[in-house]
C-alpha cells in the first residue's frame, strides 16, 4: 500500500531530477565557446543604440551586417582552422592576391572575367595548399610558414602589379565581358522593404551554416576537432591528419578568393598594398567568437557573432561621432573581455 511517505518521496524525487537536468542545460549553455561573445555582442549593440540614436535605424543594421560580412567569411574559415590548432597569417594579403589574378588575368590575356576569376581560385587553392603541405612536411609551426608567406605575397603584389601595369593598382575591368554577372554573384544588392543589403551578407549566413552543419554533423568534423585537440592521439586513431590539416589552409585559400572577388567586382578595381593587417581581424573575429589560440575548441556560430562585434563596433563608433581612433581600442577590449568571459563560463560551468 502506498503511503503519504512515499508520494511525498516521489514527488520530491521528480522535482530534484528536473532541477538537475535543468541545472545540466545551464551547465552546457554556459560552456558553449560563443557564450562570451553572445553576452559582448548584446552589451556593445544596447550601448551604442543608447549613445548613438541612428545606430537603431535599419539602414544603419544593413551598414553593420556588411562590414561584419566581408570580415565573417574570413572568419569562418580561419575559425576552423584554429579549431584544427593552426593559424594563417597570410590571409588577409591572399584576397589581395586572389583578386589581382583575376584582374591582370583576365585583363592581360583578354578573357572573360569568369575564366580570370576561376584561375585565381587555382592560384589561391593552391597558396593554401603550400601552406598546409609546408607545415606538415617540415613540422615549422604554421605561424612560421605562414608569415613567411605573408611577406611574400605582400612583395609579390606589389612587385608583379607595377611590372605587369606600370602602377600599384590593377586595370579597370568594369567594361569587360562577365563583370555584370560576377558583379551580381559577389557584389550586388538586394532589397527589404526600403533598405539596400548587400548580398555577401547571406553569402556571411550560407557559409557560417555550412561550416557549422560539417563540424557537428560530419565525421570530418570531428576530424576536426581531433587534430586540434591532440594531434597525436588522432593520428593514432586513423584521422589523416595531413590531409585534414591542408583541406583547412585549403578552406582559408577559397574563402580569401571569395572576398577577393568580392573587393574586385565591388570597385573594379584593387590596389596591390590592399589586405595587410586584415588576418589580425579575422583572427580577432574568431578569438572573440570563442576559438581557442591551442585549438581542438570554437563555432562557426562563434565567428559570426565575433565577426558581428566587429561590424557593430566600426560603426557604431561612426554614427555616435568618435573619432574612428577609437575603434582598435574597443576591438583590443572586446577581445579581453571575449575571452576572460569565455574562460569565466567555462570554469562556473566545471564547478557545478
Amino acid at each position: 500500500m502506498t503511503t503519504q511517505a512515499d508520494l511525498d518521496l516521489g514527488t520530491h524525487k521528480v522535482v530534484t531530477d528536473e532541477r538537475v537536468r535543468e541545472q545540466n542545460r545551464l551547465q552546457r549553455l554556459l560552456i558553449r565557446p560563443e557564450m562570451g561573445a553572445l553576452v559582448g555582442a548584446i552589451g556593445i549593440f544596447i550601448f551604442f543604440a543608447i549613445l548613438a540614436p541612428p545606430f537603431r535605424s535599419p539602414e544603419a543594421l544593413a551598414t553593420v551586417l556588411y562590414a561584419s560580412s566581408t570580415i565573417g567569411i574570413m572568419a569562418v574559415a580561419v575559425g576552423l582552422l584554429m579549431i584544427g590548432g593552426e593559424f594563417d597569417l597570410s590571409a588577409g594579403v591572399a584576397v589581395t592576391t586572389s583578386a589581382l589574378a583575376a584582374s591582370m588575368i583576365s585583363y592581360n590575356l583578354h578573357l572573360n572575367l569568369w575564366v580570370g576569376a576561376a584561375l585565381a581560385l587555382c592560384v589561391s587553392l593552391a597558396i593554401g595548399f603550400l601552406n598546409g603541405y609546408l607545415v606538415m612536411k617540415t613540422k615549422i609551426p604554421s605561424f612560421l610558414i605562414t608569415l613567411s608567406s605573408f611577406l611574400m605575397l605582400t612583395g609579390i603584389n606589389l612587385a608583379v602589379t607595377k611590372l605587369v601595369t606600370g602602377q600599384v593598382a590593377s586595370s579597370n575591368v568594369a567594361d569587360m565581358e562577365g563583370f555584370s554577372s560576377a558583379k551580381a554573384v559577389f557584389a550586388s544588392s538586394f532589397n527589404i522593404g526600403s533598405v539596400s543589403v548587400r548580398i555577401t551578407v547571406l553569402w556571411w549566413i550560407l557559409f557560417t551554416v555550412v561550416a557549422t552543419y560539417v563540424l557537428f554533423k560530419t565525421r570530418v568534423g570531428n576530424w576536426i576537432f581531433a587534430v586540434g585537440g591532440n594531434l597525436e592521439s588522432a593520428r593514432a586513431v586513423g584521422v589523416p591528419v595531413n590531409k585534414v590539416k591542408i583541406g583547412l589552409f585549403m578552406c582559408v585559400g577559397f574563402a580569401a578568393w571569395f572576398v577577393g572577388m568580392h573587393v574586385l567586382f565591388s570597385f573594379n578595381t584593387i590596389q596591390s598594398g590592399q589586405g595587410v593587417g586584415n588576418e589580425f581581424l579575422y583572427i580577432i573575429a574568431a578569438v572573440i567568437g570563442g576559438c581557442l589560440l591551442t585549438g581542438g575548441y570554437g563555432t562557426a556560430i562563434g565567428t559570426l557573432i565575433g565577426a558581428f562585434i566587429f561590424g557593430m563596433t566600426n560603426q557604431g563608433i561612426v554614427y555616435a561621432g568618435w573619432n574612428p581612433d577609437w575603434f582598435k581600442f574597443f576591438l583590443g577590449a572586446m577581445l579581453l573581455f571575449a575571452v576572460v568571459a569565455n574562460n569565466a563560463f567555462r570554469n562556473y560551468a566545471a564547478k557545478k
